[in-house]
Formats: C-alpha cells, sequence, structure tokens
C-alpha cells in the first residue's frame, strides 16, 4: 500500500487541512493517508494547545466522512518533542510492506532544511508537497530555496500537487471562538463545531 503521513497540532482541524490532503491523496495515488496530530509540537514551543486527546477527537470527527483518511497516535502520548523523521521511521519499522510518503504544506516544504534530520527524510521518504494560498503549485527554481534545502533535493522524490487551496486560519478560529464569535460559515465540520462550544476549549 502507498500511505501518506499528514502531520500538525489541528488546533483546531479546519477544512483547510483536509480537502487538499484528500485532493493531494488522489493525485498521488495514496490508498491511505494518516492525519498524525502531535502532542508537543517542536515548532511551536512556547505556545499553549488545546489538550492532545482533544485534538485527536476533532480531527476523528472532521474526518468521519472520508474513508481514505484517517487519525494516527504515533506522536500523541510523546513525552518529548516529536520530530517528523523519527514519526516516518517508526511507521516503516511497523508497515516494513508500505511505501510511506510525507504530505506537506508548500511553506513547510520551504522551511524543511530548519527540520531535524531534513536530509534523512528526503532520502528515505518520498514528500508531496500541497499548494498553500499565495504559496504557488509548482516547485519553485532552485535559486529560490534555502542551500541546503536545494542540496539535499539531489535523488530526492519530491511531487508538487496542485490541489485547491483553502484560505482558513486556526488561529482566526480560536481568536473568534475566544472572544464569544462564531468562526466563518463552512470553515469547520459542524461536528467539530459542535465539540469546540461542548467542551469550551478556547473561551
Amino acid at each position: 500500500m502507498k500511505i501518506g503521513v499528514f502531520g500538525g497540532s489541528f488546533d483546531p482541524i479546519h477544512r483547510g487541512h483536509v480537502e487538499p490532503v484528500a485532493a493531494a491523496r488522489r493525485a498521488l495515488g495514496l490508498d491511505r493517508v494518516l492525519f498524525v496530530p502531535t502532542a508537543r509540537p517542536p515548532h511551536k514551543p512556547e505556545r499553549r494547545l488545546a489538550p492532545a486527546l482533544a485534538r485527536y477527537a476533532m480531527a476523528e470527527l472532521a474526518l468521519l466522512d472520508f474513508p481514505e483518511l484517517e487519525v494516527a497516535s504515533l506522536e500523541l502520548f510523546a513525552e518529548r518533542p516529536t520530530y517528523t523523521v523519527e514519526s516516518l521511521e517508526r511507521l516503516r519499522g511497523e508497515r516494513p510492506g508500505d511505501e510511506i510518503w510525507l504530505l506537506v504544506g508548500a511553506d513547510s516544504f520551504l522551511a524543511l532544511h530548519t527540520w531535524r534530520r531534513f536530509r534523512d527524510l528526503l532520502a528515505g521518504f518520498p514528500v508531496g508537497v500541497l499548494a498553500r494560498p499565495g504559496a504557488g503549485t509548482a516547485a519553485p527554481p532552485a535559486t529560490a530555496l534555502a542551500p541546503e534545502l536545494a542540496a539535499a533535493l539531489g535523488g530526492a522524490r519530491v511531487e508538487w500537487v496542485a490541489n485547491p487551496p483553502l484560505a482558513i486560519s486556526a488561529s482566526e478560529i480560536r481568536d473568534r471562538l475566544a472572544r464569544g464569535e462564531e468562526p466563518p460559515a463552512g470553515w469547520l465540520d459542524p461536528r467539530v463545531l459542535k465539540f469546540l462550544h461542548k467542551y469550551r476549549l478556547y473561551r
């Protein structure tokens, strides 16, 4: 099987996470995509997140209508910040017969050289790059990349996916809920919105 991995804090998960990944799954011919909520994102050490189990539950609710997308607890109970390359290597050990892909947004890909062991990641796993609003849907020239990233791409398998980018902001959702306002219509799965209101996660 071809398995995609899409990680993030998902605080909260919204349509801008789900629909581009669903489109990328089809474009890349992936059998399944695992959404991996992180308990302790290493690039957001100071930010207070909603509880990890709550973010996991919201992801489950948001993906109920997408049978090929599922939530994985690879990083959920980590006691230290977890790194993507470690999660991918663990998953490959658990699924030795599967082809494991990393899915990232275009903005994250352009910062990949700041990730832990990014050279091992690129050498060991194919990468699907999802369009993000304002980031374009085609690979930028090597001159536009950080030199370390450009050098590491030699021999790497990277495919840029022309999926529909959605300009939805998790931080705006949190801010609106904190003010007692509703998020813009259609940004969240109605089940996720009910969950947020029930547990007053951002109030």
